[in-house]
């Protein structure tokens, strides 16, 4: 190789490598998303929320394994939201503060869900009698609260 060409070389590494080492890591928020009884969604779509601004500043989509990362992002206040198809938030994470230079991590899990007992569990009598004979089988008393109530009553 000719002495000009290598000690050119040599003058680009140099130069490029100071700028390198002294580069701040990026800033980013990593994370899972998880079904209600901690399952993998794979190929779930999830933004990211400005928690103080309500913009969303980036979205994607989970791997295989329900890995999703956003990077890199500015220091700040973020929330991590699991979305529908049709952009309807299905779950969000804790709020989460970054730094410059932080690598968060989270976990998006869906919400409990028990469509089948519905009816049963609703705001009805039913509903109040079933919880009551719950509570009555476990041994939970009821309380009554003593005292003045603190509003008038009309």
């Amino acid at each position: 190789m000719h002495p000009n060409r290598l000690a050119g070389i040599v003058l680009a590494v140099s130069l490029a490598a100071p700028a390198a080492a002294g580069q701040m890591p990026q800033t980013m928020i990593q994370g899972n998303a998880l079904t209600s009884t901690n399952g993998v969604l794979a190929d779930a779509p999830v933004r990211l929320r400005n928690a103080r601004t309500g913009r969303i500043v980036g979205s994607t989509r989970t791997d295989r394994s329900g890995l999703f990362g956003f990077r890199p992002i500015e220091p700040g206040t973020y929330l991590v939201e699991l979305v529908s198809e049709d952009q309807r938030v299905l779950a969000a994470s804790d709020i989460i503060n970054v730094n410059a230079g932080d690598a968060a991590s989270v976990i998006v899990k869906l919400p409990f869900r028990l469509q089948p007992y519905a009816a049963v569990l609703g705001h009805t009598v039913a509903s109040a009698l079933l919880v009551t004979a719950t509570a009555a089988a476990t041994g939970v008393l009821a309380s009554q609260v003593a005292g003045e109530p603190v509003s008038p009553r009309r």
